[in-house]
This record gives structure tokens, sequence and C-alpha cells, in this order.
């Protein structure tokens, strides 16, 4: 990556703003060539995942030498949550968790409510949450209120590759926490639009689909790498404020008039 300015996530400062999962791969081989093409400093895990595939999985995530943001993925309820929190802790030997309560089965929404309540009880058993959430400010207040020192908004409902369905509240957040990490995640389809992500001034992009699913999954997931690069050299260049009129770049001084 430039040398774009990084913000840290609960102290850690990351090489590379560009977060993957690990689900939905072809193959073992072509996750782990996704992660070394893209750079990506974070590799979020399920559980389940870990669970199904045993031994192997676990020895390739630690191959991969990224930090892994377990996450409660699949979760409904708060006591779900908070109990896959704690087997995750035991399992990867982190307090960080990727908080989700999915409160609408079609949308795959977050609970508000339920999110809450996890986040807090989270918090103060010592985890460092981050919180799967949408851009609802009020929302996202509470979760800072709550403990939270970072914020992950969605861009679409996961998996859907909508990019970023609500740039308006997405820009309203930023404006209104302008020190605390946000990252973009889920529902990216295009690199461009972790590129206007950036630019508008989050701190990181997490997405799994669009990558895995691609049908080359490690020129995809090098291409969000470089789109999100693009995207924070651009934020930290002062982009120029669009006009209403045109503008002529070329001086007319000196210009020859002929009569």
């Amino acid at each position: 990556m430039g040398e774009t300015a990084r913000r840290d996530f609960y102290g850690v400062t990351l090489p590379n703003p560009l977060m993957l999962g690990t689900a939905q791969y072809p193959s073992p081989a072509i996750l782990a060539e996704a992660f070394r093409s893209s750079g990506a400093g974070v590799a979020t895990v399920s559980l389940r995942r870990e669970g199904g595939a045993g031994h192997d999985f676990w020895k390739l995530i630690q191959d991969l030498g990224v930090r892994v943001l377990p996450n409660t993925a699949g979760c409904h309820t708060v006591k779900e949550a908070v109990t896959t929190a704690h087997m995750a802790r035991e399992v990867f030997e982190t307090n960080w968790i990727k908080l989700e309560v999915i409160g609408h089965t079609d949308t795959l929404q977050p609970d508000p409510f339920g999110l809450l309540e996890a986040a807090r009880i989270l918090t103060d058993d010592g985890f460092e949450v981050f919180p799967y959430t949408t851009e609802d400010l009020v929302l996202c207040e509470r979760l800072v209120e709550a403990g939270c020192r970072v914020l992950m908004p969605w861009g679409a409902p996961i998996g859907s590759g909508l990019g970023l369905n609500n740039v308006y509240g997405l820009r309203t957040l930023r404006a209104h926490f302008p020190d605390i990490p946000l990252v973009i995640d889920a529902g990216l389809g295009l690199p461009s639009q972790a590129a206007a992500a950036m630019e508008m001034g989050f701190d990181a992009i997490l997405l799994n689909t669009a990558v895995a699913k691609a049908g080359d999954p490690a020129a995809m997931a090098r291409a969000f790498s470089r789109a999100i690069e693009a995207g924070a050299l651009a934020r930290d260049a002062d982009p120029m404020e669009p006009r209403d009129m045109a503008s002529p770049s070329t001086p007319v001084i000196g210009k020859a008039w002929l009569a």
C-alpha cells in the first residue's frame, strides 16, 4: 500500500486496509492465493467454518500470516452471539470479534437491539468488538457509548453486490465520527465501489463474496486491493469540489485572437 494515513484498530495498525472473508472459495489453494495476491491484512473466520474443516483449515489461516478476526456469523440472538464469541476467543486466541446479530432473514440486516446488548456484554468481558451494523447514526452512537472503538456499517445486504446503497447516510456517519475507524462491511461487488468508499474517508473494506465467487478470485482480490489504495490516495490528495458550471482547464490569457 502507499503511504496514506492509516488508522489503528484497537491499537493495531494494519499493513493493508483490505479485510477478506474465508468462506465460499473453490479451494483452499485459491483462498490462499487471493490473500497472497492482495496483501489483505485481516482474515475473517467463522467458528462454524473452523468446526467443519478442523485443524487443516486453522493451519491454512495461520500460514497466511495475517490478523484473524473471528465472527459470529449466523447468530440471531444475543445469547447465541455471546456464546459463539467466547468459543471463538478460546479457539483463535484473540479478543477481536466481529459481532453479528442478524435480525432479518431475507436481508440479513442486523438486529439493532440485540447487537447493542451483545456489544455491551462482550465489551465488559474484555472483547474488542467490531460490530456489523447499519448506517443508523443513533445506533452507532450507542455502540460507541457501549465501548466499541470500531464501527462496521454495511454498504448493502451481505452478498448482494449492490455497492453503497445509502451514500448520504455513510457520509453523515463519517462526518459524525471523525476519530472512530469505520469499515465498510458487506454488499460490495466491484472494486470501484471500494474505491468510492475510501474516497469518502472510510478506513478499511471487508468483503468476501465478491472475491470468492469471482471467476478468478485472486485477480479480483488484487483488483480490490489496488482500488482501495487508489481511493485512499485520492482522499489524501484533497480532491476538487464538484461544480455546477464548466471551468476551462486551458488558460485563455495569451490566446491569439483572429480578426
